[in-house]
């Protein structure tokens, strides 16, 4: 367990016995870490943000105001989670019928960017360095590098890992405005290629 010495948690956050808080992180006012809930190192949690038991956040996940991520939800390195975004773990929830044992997972691989107040149904995986628009309603899978948005979000485009609009030539080739990371589009899919390629 780090000690709590290795991070910066407000007065006013509540971090339950046994969840575990990696070196470097910042937790603001209101928030709450169930237990077995997991934050890698560097993340950093704004106000009033709910991290249920079992969720796991990787390495540099900025999660913002109001967010609440229930079981089910896995995010891993350098994720991006807007003010108000929404994540739900049931598909069809009853205040009378008890599901716990019906979860469904939620992952976010590296760099994905979630915008303020959508929300992301349970049960799709958001491929690296998808990119989803504000006030979107996520209800599929996204592949890497891909653009979402509107309700229900669908795909519009690519972004780079910097989080630029990206356009293709002819030969299925695009260039990172600010990074200058090349990027190549085939079958359907995009992936970042070297500049010797």
């Amino acid at each position: 367990m780090i000690p709590a010495s290795a991070y910066f948690a407000h007065p006013t956050a509540v971090l339950d016995d046994g969840c575990r808080v990696g070196a470097g992180c910042r937790i603001w006012h209101f928030s709450h870490l169930s237990p077995g809930a997991e934050l890698g190192e560097g993340c950093s949690l704004g106000q009033n943000v709910f991290v249920a038991d079992g969720v796991r956040l990787g390495r540099n996940v900025k999660v913002q105001n109001n967010v609440s991520l229930y079981t089910g939800v896995e995010c891993h390195d350098d994720v991006f989670i807007g003010p108000s975004a929404v994540f739900t773990n049931v598909l069809n929830p009853r205040s009378a019928v008890v599901r716990r044992h019906e979860y469904q997972p939620t992952v976010l691989e590296r760099g994905v960017s979630i915008g303020a107040n959508t929300t992301v149904v349970c049960g799709v995986r958001l491929g690296e360095y998808a990119f989803v628009g504000a006030g979107s309603v996520v209800t599929k899978s996204l592949p890497p590098y891909a653009l979402a948005y509107g309700n229900p979000a669908r795909q519009r485009g690519w972004m780079s890992a910097f989080g630029h609009r990206l356009a293709f030539d002819a030969q299925g080739r695009a260039t990172c405005p600010e990074s200058g990371e090349q990027y190549l589009l085939t079958e359907g899919r995009v992936s970042r290629i070297s500049p010797d390629s």
